[in-house]
């Protein structure tokens, strides 16, 4: 119970009963004999370092904060996970390489997943300190190790902080290190990561452009529309419908359709409700784009405007999309029918309205 509000009293008293009562105390919690104590303990450890001395908090409190990374409990790991990150600010850029960046090294490690996890989610706040390109070189290893991690929600926080990477490392480090990385996830076996990789995909696209997706991310996934594996096929649907919003008319009409056009036939009912499903995201989509340019639909739509579709956008809607939503309307399956005759009639209300 101490251990657990020991933040509240330090900031009861005043700096002398701090120094004089209080670190000792706090060093002997973190030693506790009980996990359950030092998992408390743990958990006030950038609150309580925030208002310390400087000197004492480097040379008497750091060494045993230390001692936690290897604690016997993986649940004080665990806690120490989720907290630990909180110690970069207060530290500075020099004090955290020098501390704080071996602990990380080592928590990436453990063979708790929980502990990797906290870790993982809590970078940003390091970042914010000592920057991304001493983050990368220290960490980025250990990081991409973890994208493989056998404990799926370690991989999905991998994903989450690929764009932040992304967008502070730059393409040419991307395509080196982390591309071939974000591409193997679309393949995963749990559903999630495969979900999170294409919205992963969408917001490389916002960082990098759409003239880079086209390049490097569009012919891979439409690879992966002929690939034997129904779930990479399905992956391909899961990723146009994510992807289309953030890419030009002229990689829709050159890649994208051509691809939906040869899944129309797929054996799987699976797949065809989801290229119906495609086919609806593609009509709205389509239906916006003014011309070649995503940025212009962006750019309205932050100020409000709407974007008002193109002659070349409508073509495509009526001379390839709509034909292939009639031969799904007429499918053997019910549910690939009710979802091609949903996508279609929403295009004819457009139109009516219209």
């Amino acid at each position: 119970m101490v251990a657990d509000r020991f933040e509240k009293i330090a900031k009861a008293v005043d700096e002398e009963v701090v120094g004089r009562d209080l670190v000792p105390a706090f060093i002997k919690l973190l030693k506790d004999t009980e996990a359950e104590v030092r998992s408390a303990i743990a958990g006030q450890i950038p609150g309580f370092c925030s208002i310390v001395d400087r000197d004492v908090l480097l040379q008497e409190i750091m060494p045993n904060i230390e001692e936690l990374v290897s604690d016997s409990s993986q649940h004080v790991r665990a806690a120490l996970g989720t907290q630990i990150s909180g110690l970069a600010p207060i530290l500075g850029k020099q004090e955290t390489t020098d501390h704080l960046l071996p602990m990380f090294l080592v928590m990436l490690k453990d063979e708790f997943p929980d502990v990797r996890l906290n870790i993982i989610s809590k970078l940003e706040l390091v970042n914010n300190v000592i920057g991304i390109e001493l983050l990368s070189q220290s960490l980025l290893p250990a990081i991409v190790q973890l994208a493989e991690d056998k404990q799926w929600r370690v991989r999905l926080a991998i994903i989450q902080y690929v764009p932040l990477l992304a967008s502070q490392l730059g393409v040419k480090f991307f395509d080196e290190k982390l591309s071939s990385l974000c591409m193997s996830w679309l393949g995963d076996t749990v559903f999630s990561i495969r979900e999170a990789s294409t919205q992963n995909l969408k917001k490389l696209t916002e960082v990098f452009g759409v003239k880079w997706a086209n390049e490097a991310i569009v012919p891979k996934v439409m690879a992966m529309g002929q690939h034997p594996n129904y779930l990479y096929r399905m992956t391909t649907c899961f990723a146009v419908s994510t992807l289309a919003p953030a890419l030009s008319l002229t990689v829709i009409a050159d890649s994208i359709l051509p691809m939906l056009e040869k899944l129309v036939a797929d054996d799987i009912p699976n797949i065809r409700f989801n290229v119906a499903k495609s086919y609806g995201v593609l009509i709205d989509v389509l239906k916006r784009l003014p011309d070649s340019s995503t940025e212009t639909v962006l750019s309205l739509e932050k100020s409000g405007q709407q974007a008002h579709g193109c002659a070349r956008g409508e073509e495509l809607i009526r001379e390839v999309i709509m034909p292939n939503l009639e031969k799904l309307t007429q499918d053997d399956d019910v549910d690939v029918r009710y979802f091609a005759t949903t996508a279609a009639g929403a295009f004819s209300d457009a139109m009516d309205i219209k």
